[in-house]
């Protein structure tokens, strides 16, 4: 019960860094920039203050799977945090919360089933099936039209879903989670606030763009990724990306109800294609490892 409670807990918290984004770009004046500058500081502030509060009731007795707390992480995953968060923001501005949250966990599936194939396991035809309807899904949503979301938006979304698959992959080898969610978050704090000194002629800062990027830092981000590293350890990669299947479908509605997006035909086609045929592959796998 205490793992399906802190799953839920962690897709909660991704379907609402998809729709805090998405809020502070639209509807306040802050720049995308200056968002995941902000969401990043804030990220590390409060699991560095976590880690420091730990230290200090446990002493250097309190461990997390016989490791001393502190500050940890490094700079490939830090890297792939930043890469995640800069290219979710420069994307959101033009796709709508559902829209963008198919792309990006549609690309995290995608990378953690090749990520399977590169290792040498070989689908079924069950999984060829699901590849393929994945594949299809995505020229849906991709295909010229009224509703379709524009190219660059979209390849930079799927670029942050790419990024954060290798986060998860790699977060699957910590033996301290908040630890190590912090020093990555430090780390990509370090990259992002140099990104905005190199866009500083773009710089916009709003009130309400700072309110929506400190939630996703602290509460949505921070907390929320400890909480999935904390997981991650007592899941199977099948496992760790059939549960995100469930995040798009969380975000559209959130969108929907909080932003008053429409739930376009494409979009539900689209979803019902690349989740659907996700949820193929996964679940044969599944099937063959019981």
């Amino acid at each position: 019960m205490r793992l399906i409670l802190l799953t839920l807990l962690t897709l909660l918290a991704f379907a609402g860094n998809s729709v805090l984004c998405r809020m502070a770009l639209t509807t306040t004046s802050i720049d995308a920039a200056s968002f995941t500058t902000v969401r990043l500081l804030t990220g590390a502030l409060m699991l560095s203050a976590l880690v420091w509060l730990r230290t200090v009731r446990g002493g250097a007795g309190n461990t997390e799977a016989g490791r001393a707390p502190g500050i940890g992480g490094n700079w490939p995953s830090a890297l792939a945090l930043f890469a995640y968060a800069a290219a979710l923001s420069f994307s959101y501005g033009d796709l709508s919360t559902g829209t963008g949250a198919l792309l990006l966990f549609g690309a995290v599936q995608a990378s953690m089933i090749f990520t399977g194939l590169w290792v040498g396991e070989r689908p079924t035809r069950l999984q060829g099936i699901g590849q393929l309807m994945a594949m299809v899904g995505l020229i849906v949503i991709l295909l010229p039209g009224l509703t379709a979301p524009p190219l660059r938006s979209a390849v930079l979304m799927l670029g942050s879903g790419v990024a954060w698959a290798v986060y998860t992959l790699r977060g699957r080898r910590v033996t301290d989670p908040t630890g190590d969610t912090a020093g990555n978050f430090v780390r990509a704090a370090v990259l992002s606030v140099t990104l905005s000194l190199l866009l500083i002629k773009q710089l916009r800062i709003d009130q309400w763009g700072m309110t929506y990027a400190m939630l996703s830092g602290a509460v949505t981000s921070g907390l929320g990724y400890a909480l999935w590293y904390s997981v991650l350890p007592s899941l199977t990669v099948a496992r760790a990306a059939s549960i995100q299947l469930s995040v798009p479908m969380l975000a559209t509605l959130a969108g929907a109800l909080l932003l008053h997006e429409a739930i376009t035909l494409r979009l539900l086609v689209a979803s019902v294609a690349i989740l659907g045929g996700i949820a193929l592959v996964v679940i044969n796998r599944l099937t063959k490892a019981a």
